[in-house]
């Protein structure tokens, strides 16, 4: 329905509408927040709720006291001891836009009586589970989740096993009775760490880290609660009881006085002095939102003056004084309505949903992944189904969960191909893989396509101005079918293609001569050997020093190698033992391409000779691509997965599994700053 109201809307007819539209929210309420398994995305449950909301603003007469807009929450759990909130743990009101935020501001300012300066506290949103902690002479003695804003769950055992949390608050000066709240939420790379744990053991993993910590604190056993990686983060105050000396008189500076308590503060707050400054503040967080190692779904916007606070005053749920300014929406509902199956490189089958578009996370999404035959056996999905796409940064969107209340009579099962869909050769699935693959090997025109947009690409051989639509056009139009007939590609018929001028086809024939004078490490990656990246593609060129000791070694051999296991040992020599690619290297070799000798390395020259270092994460002033440049100009091998061989793990802001894996091995870590000291 609609958040647009239609105004020639009879009395009857609206209290249908919101008889409909109370039900509809209690259901998700209920979903959400006693259950722990929301059926619909946040932006579904905001666009339900501004409707209800508009509808009784229309009709004053239709609101109630039950009404969802009147509410905060829904029921706690019944499972853990009740307790009553000495003071309401209300929610906050929503902007989606500046429009909407500058009108936040201008009805603020409209109530104050005085024209005091006013500044802004501005903190990001932790999408995670609100808590309230009670000290009582610096104990902690009581933890409760939000639950209705007015009754929530007492789950104090839990909450003492957040590390985060202190049992006991720093210093001495603080009050007799202190109520503080916050947001108890998992880090990505926890998230992850758990998720994997999961996958390791055979179990269903969480959807989200918001679900993983709920599912986390509502745990009647402790211990479970106590080996999940937590955190709580402070963002406000509630109850305050005893003389302090100095109390702050704003938000902020509150803020600042609960971390030298001993709380958690999020290193992201600013204080600004205009609703401008939020604004800003609003940008620059969206922009570094994906590299945060903590899920947030928009920024919370508070007057940061107590007593201006307590002169705006608090409507019938939230406060007048905050706002939280929402992101768009990363998680949508939309329909499935058929699924292509692409052929990769190396004949994976990979089935891509094709959905009705929708806008989500900042762009309108059309095409999703569902991985393998797995994932839709998994998310039992099927042809015509309503489903939950989730678009994070520049994440491939994905199939998340299936809106099965909405599902219609007509849908259709997805039936995964038993033959390839572009050379129709059979699908074979390896034993104790995931992926399904054509075996049509060089006859699969979509594989040859692949293979040569790979060798063309700008980590192998770098040609330029062969795009993927011309690979593409030159495989359908007959004129080339392997790598190795690039280097015979006629001019006159390149010239002849259509949006080909003699210029670009010129350029194009010059690109091919220069990539024929590569490096060994490149043309070794270029051949687009199943599990050989660029490090693997290096080790082994470092290895053999030359191409033609790989031609005969065997899977032992190629084991001795690091970053070589039994896996790939195996891809490897199957792949130099097909007659069609030992034909495609001697054209290869016989069109020209070389590569200078490797010369052996005087490792006593390096100063990280041998040294095994990971890069994890984002850095500020200097680019990954050049961090391992420099570090393996040093003799240092970066690789690009943590095990025990490992020494050093360098990690930057959205560290993920890797630096939890690191941190469980007790491998060293270090951040960016100490990586610019090692490369001097």
């Amino acid at each position: 329905m609609s958040s647009v109201i239609n105004s020639t809307l009879t009395h009857l007819q609206a209290e249908a509408n919101v008889l409909e539209l109370t039900a509809l929210l209690n259901q998700y309420n209920h979903e959400y927040y006693v259950l722990d398994a929301p059926s619909v995305p946040d932006a579904e449950y905001d666009r339900t709720f501004q409707t209800l909301l508009a509808l009784e603003k229309q009709f004053p007469q239709l609101a109630h006291n039950n009404s969802p807009t009147q509410r905060v929450g829904a029921a706690a759990l019944s499972a853990f001891e009740q307790v009553e909130h000495e003071v309401p743990m209300l929610s906050l009101g929503n902007v989606f836009n500046d429009e909407e935020l500058f009108e936040f501001d201008k009805r603020i300012r409209e109530r104050l009586a005085d024209t005091a300066p006013m500044h802004f506290c501005c903190e990001p949103k932790l999408d995670g589970i609100a808590i309230s902690l009670l000290y009582e002479s610096g104990q902690l003695v009581r933890g409760v989740t939000r639950g209705d804003g007015y009754k929530g769950e007492n789950i104090t055992q839990n909450v003492k096993t957040i590390g985060s949390i202190p049992l006991q608050l720093l210093g001495k000066n603080y009050p007799e009775r202190l109520e503080v709240r916050g947001e108890i939420y998992m880090p990505k790379a926890g998230f992850n760490a758990l998720n994997q744990k999961a996958a390791a053991a055979g179990d269903k993993g969480f959807m989200n880290p918001r679900n993983a910590a709920a599912g986390s604190l509502r745990q009647l056993d402790s211990s479970i609660t106590a080996s999940r990686p937590l955190e709580m983060c402070a963002y406000s105050t509630g109850l305050i009881e005893g003389e302090v000396d100095e109390l702050p008189q704003g938000h902020f500076a509150m803020l600042n006085q609960l971390a030298k308590w001993g709380f958690l503060t999020n290193k992201e707050m600013r204080r600004v002095d205009s609703i401008q400054g939020c604004s800003d503040y609003f940008i620059k967080l969206a922009e570094k939102r994906d590299a945060l190692d903590y899920d947030i779904d928009g920024i919370v916007f508070k007057v940061d003056e107590f007593d201006l606070q307590e002169e705006l005053g608090f409507v019938s749920r939230a406060p007048r004084w905050a706002t939280a300014y929402k992101f768009p929406a990363q998680e949508e509902m939309t329909t499935l309505l058929e699924v292509e199956f692409q052929v990769g490189r190396t004949g994976a089958i990979t089935p891509k949903a094709k959905l009705e578009p929708v806008f989500v996370g900042g762009v309108t999404v059309s095409n999703a992944t569902l991985h393998n035959a797995d994932e839709i056996i998994r998310l039992g999905v099927r042809l015509g189904d309503t489903v939950i796409i989730r678009r994070a940064g520049d994440v491939i969107p994905q199939i998340v969960s299936v809106v099965e209340s909405k599902r219609p009579e007509n849908t259709l099962s997805i039936v995964f191909p038993v033959f390839c869909p572009v050379c129709h050769s059979p699908v074979e699935r390896e034993e104790g893989e995931a992926v399904a693959r054509c075996t049509g090997g060089i006859i699969c025109k979509a594989q040859s396509i692949r293979a040569i947009q790979h060798f063309s690409s700008r980590k192998a051989l770098d040609i330029d101005g062969l795009g993927d639509k011309l690979v593409e056009q030159l495989v359908q139009e007959g004129l080339i079918e392997t790598v190795a007939d690039l280097y015979t590609l006629n001019y006159k018929q390149v010239c002849q293609l259509e949006r080909m001028a003699e210029k670009s086809a010129s350029n194009l024939f010059t690109a091919l001569e220069t990539s024929k004078h590569t490096t060994l490490p490149r043309f070794i990656y270029a051949l687009g050997i199943r599990e050989v990246g660029e490090a693997t593609a290096k080790a082994l060129a470092l290895h053999y020093k030359a191409l033609e000791p790989l031609y005969t070694a065997t899977e032992e051999e190629l084991q001795t190698i690091d970053d070589v296991g039994p896996i790939v040992a195996k891809h490897i020599a199957k792949f130099f033992k097909n007659s069609y690619q030992q034909e495609n290297l001697e054209k290869l070799l016989a069109a020209g391409l070389s590569w200078p000798i490797i010369e052996e390395i005087d490792e006593t020259t390096q100063a990280l000779a041998g040294k095994v270092i990971v890069l994890t994460g984002n850095f500020e002033s200097i680019k990954r691509s050049d961090a391992k440049k420099a570090l393996e100009a040093l003799g240092a091998k970066v690789t690009g997965s943590v095990s025990k061989k490992t020494e050093l793990v360098i990690a930057g802001p959205g560290a993920g599994s890797k630096l939890t894996k690191a941190q469980d091995l007790g491998i060293d870590i270090a951040d960016e700053q100490q990586l610019l000291e090692l490369l001097k």
